[in-house]
């Protein structure tokens, strides 16, 4: 090649040279560009969003809250995913669920802790990360960024209000009530006890009173204790934090053959609502899961596209660290054979033909449910 043709191809090569590095320079503004966006709003827009919930043997979480939640996100970002998991009652399986969150790039970790106190590392680790986080239900420890639940102490006042009107002429400081709690590790357990206590203090004898762990079994073998203790013909009543564990106080009360007492419960689960109907348990409370998960639903999406959320967390509540969450609170209610048409058949969370069944259509019928 002479001179004159390779100071041609040079000249060639150089030019191609710039354009090729004009091109990656604008490739990689336009990235640095959908970068920014995608973390200003494109962020928000298809952001992934985690729901944590703790137990499957509460009923409500996979029936209720993880299905209302997931189409109320869809509904207000359609480019948003919701990753899931399940705690399955473990503190440690659910701190593996957070790290494997963060790994995933959430924006949004919307949990109902398991344990509110051993997940705050989790969550601490998360917000390091920038992700938010929204408590849901229970409380968790940490710097969270939001809260949605009930008011949890009047749930507690509710159920022990039940248990004194279930009573009547019986609700004297002479009768003997036996208490189940639910789990220490659960803030909204100690909520309940407030509010019940509040209720039944000074009104009734509380006699036994022990914690059920949220479990049926633990309940049953709680009640059992306390009959043993007390004497079955010597209780006039039993508070149950919950209607999982009046499941299994009821299963524990009809072995022993104590019948015609109040029992107390909280969810208005199927069997709960059906016991009531049949008389083996007296009242229930209904936190209507719909409007709860929704709302964390509407929180966790204006968090991820940062929106503000002074509007919708209208009041704080203080957690076990410390901390001041902005909080929304929504009303619970009393269901009892009474309004069992007007609560939850009224909000289509359960449907005649679901609560009664053939087992208990004689009862149903005497209730005005068929």
């Amino acid at each position: 090649m002479n001179t004159r043709m390779r100071r041609a191809a040079v000249a060639v090569i150089a030019t191609t040279m710039a354009v090729a590095l004009a091109a990656c320079g604008k490739a990689g503004d336009d990235k640095k560009s959908d970068s920014s966006s995608s973390s200003s709003s494109g962020g928000g827009t298809n952001a992934k969003i985690g729901l944590l919930l703790p137990d499957s043997v509460t009923t409500r979480y996979e029936k209720f809250d993880k299905p209302y939640f997931e189409a109320k996100v869809k509904a207000l970002c359609a480019g948003c995913t919701v990753e899931y998991n399940n705690a399955n009652a473990s503190a440690a399986t659910q701190a593996q669920q957070v790290s494997s969150m963060i790994t995933k790039g959430v924006k949004v970790i919307v949990i109902s802790a398991q344990d509110s106190a051993a997940i705050k590392s989790s969550i601490q680790q998360a917000v390091a990360k920038g992700i938010k986080v929204v408590a849901y239900d229970r409380l968790a420890q940490g710097p969270v960024s939001a809260y949605v639940s009930f008011d949890n102490v009047e749930v507690g006042k509710l159920q022990g209000e039940a248990l004194l009107t279930a009573l009547g002429s019986k609700a004297t400081t002479k009768s003997k009530i036996v208490m189940i709690n639910g789990d220490d590790a659960d803030p909204n357990a100690a909520m309940f006890k407030k509010g019940a206590h509040e209720a039944l203090d000074g009104k009734v004898d509380i006699a036994y009173e022990q914690s059920g762990l949220w479990k049926d079994t633990v309940a049953g073998q709680k009640m059992s204790a306390a009959i043993t203790q007390i004497g079955a013909k010597n209780i006039a009543g039993v508070y149950s934090a919950n209607d999982g564990m009046a499941g299994g106080i009821a299963t524990v009360l009809k072995g022993a053959k104590i019948s015609g007492i109040p029992l107390t419960g909280q969810d208005a689960e199927l069997a709960g609502i059906q016991r009531i109907v049949a008389g083996t348990q007296s009242s229930t409370v209904y936190k209507a899961f719909k409007p709860e998960a929704e709302a964390a639903a509407t929180l966790a999406v204006d968090l991820a596209q940062g929106k503000s959320i002074t509007g919708l967390a209208t009041t704080t509540q203080t957690s076990g660290s410390g901390d001041k969450v902005p909080s929304q609170l929504l009303v619970p209610v009393s269901v009892t054979k009474a309004n069992i048409k007007d609560t939850v058949i009224k909000d289509g969370l359960y449907t005649v033909a679901q609560i009664c069944t053939s087992e208990y259509a004689a009862a149903c019928k005497t209730a005005g449910l068929s």
